[in-house]
């Protein structure tokens, strides 16, 4: 069994951050997946493959690129693709630049129960997230996430285009 390494315990102050932290890693995807099952018969997670898809040229990206931008593994994703798949959304095709790759590909169905989910997600989105901040604490959370995401893992984080 591998050591595990030893540093001090979490300081009181620390503890108090690290326990809002936890609390909102596990109230806000509860609250998100809620609202778009409810409103668009998908997860936060499938959303986000949608998303990705609506947002990338072509509306196409390969399987390996959306699972670093998803922090998932391949088979998790293809599971997701899969049920994307079965409701029209999302088509599957070899990349013709490297046929060792294979796409994802939103379809036009796919395209337009996005244009249909986003207003509701980003209404949760502004009441729990944005409505709750200044602009300045905005900001600084967007900084904060970025430096933690950097230090959690590796693999390309996606940005929108726009």
């Amino acid at each position: 069994m591998p050591e595990t390494p030893q540093s001090a315990p979490l300081s009181a102050d620390e503890l108090e951050i690290w326990a809002s932290v936890a609390t909102l890693l596990e109230r806000l995807p509860a609250a998100l997946d809620a609202q778009l099952q409810r409103d668009s018969d998908v997860t936060h997670f499938e959303f986000g493959i949608l998303y990705a898809l609506d947002d990338a040229p072509e509306r196409s990206l390969r399987l390996s690129t959306l699972a670093d931008y998803a922090s998932c593994s391949l088979s998790r994703l293809s599971r997701a693709v899969t049920r994307l798949q079965a409701k029209g959304w999302v088509r599957r095709a070899v990349d013709e630049s490297d046929g060792r790759f294979t796409l994802a590909i939103l379809t036009d169905e796919g395209h337009a129960h996005v244009e249909r989910s986003t207003p509701a997600h980003q209404a949760l989105v502004r009441r729990v997230v944005f409505d709750a901040l200044t602009s300045a604490q905005a900001r600084q959370l967007g900084a904060i996430a970025r430096r933690i995401s950097d230090a959690v893992g590796h693999g390309t984080t996606w940005r929108p285009t726009a």
